[in-house]
């Protein structure tokens, strides 16, 4: 078992925000200054009634936060805006002192965090280098050693000898990545910084950090762009509002992240609230079992299913068109299902209410969450609900596919095995 390179024991992180006092706008007056001056004074010498202060705020960016990192772990940290991952980063960077708690580290740590950090930018490129490996405690030959890989991983030579800021962002950020990433710490710790890079730069990025965690030392990475972090992490710690609600299996963290993006959602099931007055909408939806059974809680890997739509027309439709969209967790497309795929007869529709049936078959979604679009289309109208509900995908013990989740899609296969008598 893995040695704990990284404790975290109830870290917390508090600011105090200060609020313009009601009634004032902008900046204040002269008087207003004395006032507030003589009013600091005075609170040092009188006993408040009470620690209420409306002009300040107590603001916990993180608040009881507690889970370990083991060495050779590749770890995504998770979480909406504002929720408290670069606090976090901060925090495990050493920029940010905790305001309570315990954090334990082994080994050197090497951090990217916003542009701007890191390097003096009065410093060459080339002097940053140096300097970086200098604060990291590695000897001029090992800087010197590693030195050519960095130029050349970073794509700034013919830059190297110019103060780092005249660099553009992207510039700095890929000598920045390049320093920390080839300088050997034991724990590289990057933040969403790397969004400022080109999509073959971030690659790149990505494979180095998956090579830094073969090599058994520790990556923290921070990203929205859940499918890097699927495809690079082996763990992942989720943050929400402040608090650790998941530290664990990668997939298991992603999956909760994403139930709380979505958590205003039906699974399995849409209705319209309130009269449309369109010329056809979409009323409701409902995803059943082959069986017509409904399933709020999900249905297995493999089994058919079927959309059953409740369409509205308010007027005569002729030959109307329907489409469902299937997208997994990072709003990658699926798969379509469409009446323009099926021979659904051409006719004028009188004005009514219509059931449309679509019944998915041979489509192994993994287990898992995803978002169905469901879009109407009509002459001189459409209707589009995007996203309507959740398809809940769910494993179940008897079922075969248990435990095999690589791949977007899983599939139904055969396989034989027989001995080779003869040669070919």
């Amino acid at each position: 078992m893995s040695n704990p390179v990284i404790k975290v024991e109830n870290l917390g992180k508090k600011y105090v925000i200060a609020h313009q006092a009601s009634g004032r706008g902008g900046q204040g007056t002269l008087r207003d200054t004395l006032t507030n001056g003589l009013k600091s004074v005075s609170k040092r010498f009188t006993k408040q009634s009470n620690d209420v202060d409306p002009e300040h705020e107590i603001f916990w960016a993180l608040n009881d936060i507690t889970f370990e990192i083991n060495q050779g772990d590749r770890v995504g940290i998770i979480g909406r805006n504002g929720a408290g991952k670069s606090t976090l980063l901060k925090i495990l960077s050493r920029i940010t002192e905790p305001t309570r708690g315990r954090i334990t580290i082994e080994g050197r740590v090497a951090s990217l965090l916003e542009v701007g950090t890191g390097f003096h930018p009065e410093l060459t490129g080339r002097e940053n280098i140096s300097l970086n490996g200098a604060i990291l405690g590695m000897s001029k030959v090992e800087i010197k050693r590693k030195f050519d890989e960095i130029v050349a991983f970073s794509e700034v030579e013919k830059f190297l000898d110019t103060p780092v800021k005249r660099y553009s962002s992207g510039m700095y950020v890929r000598l920045a990545f390049a320093v920390a990433a080839h300088l050997e710490p034991e724990i590289l710790i990057v933040d969403e910084v790397l969004a400022v890079g080109d999509m073959q730069f971030q690659k790149k990025c990505l494979g180095k950090m998956q090579e830094v965690g073969e090599t058994g030392r520790t990556v923290i990475f921070v990203s929205h762009n859940i499918q890097a972090i699927q495809n690079l992490c082996n763990k992942s710690v989720l943050i929400e509002k402040g608090k650790l609600k998941f530290s664990g299996d990668v997939d298991q963290g992603v999956d909760l992240y994403l139930d709380s993006l979505t958590s205003d959602r039906s699974y399995n099931f849409y209705e319209r609230k309130g009269d449309n007055s369109a010329k056809a909408y979409i009323n409701k939806c409902k995803v059943l079992s082959s069986e017509g059974q409904f399933s709020a809680l999900g249905y297995p890997i493999g089994e058919q299913l079927v959309f059953d739509i409740e369409v509205i027309f308010n007027q005569a439709v002729y030959s109307p068109m329907f489409g469902i969209g299937i997208n997994n967790g990072t709003n990658t497309r699926i798969v379509t299902l469409h009446t323009d795929y099926c021979s659904v007869i051409k006719t004028t529709y009188p004005k009514g209410k219509y059931r449309f049936k679509c019944t998915m078959k041979d489509l192994y979604l993994k287990p898992g969450n995803y978002n169905v679009k469901l879009h109407l289309n009509v002459t001189d109208g459409e209707d589009e609900i995007d996203p309507a509900l959740l398809l809940r995908i769910i494993e179940k013990d008897t079922n075969k596919y248990k435990h095999i989740h690589n791949g977007v899609v899983l599939t139904n296969q055969e396989w034989e095995i027989e001995e080779i008598t003869n040669p070919m």
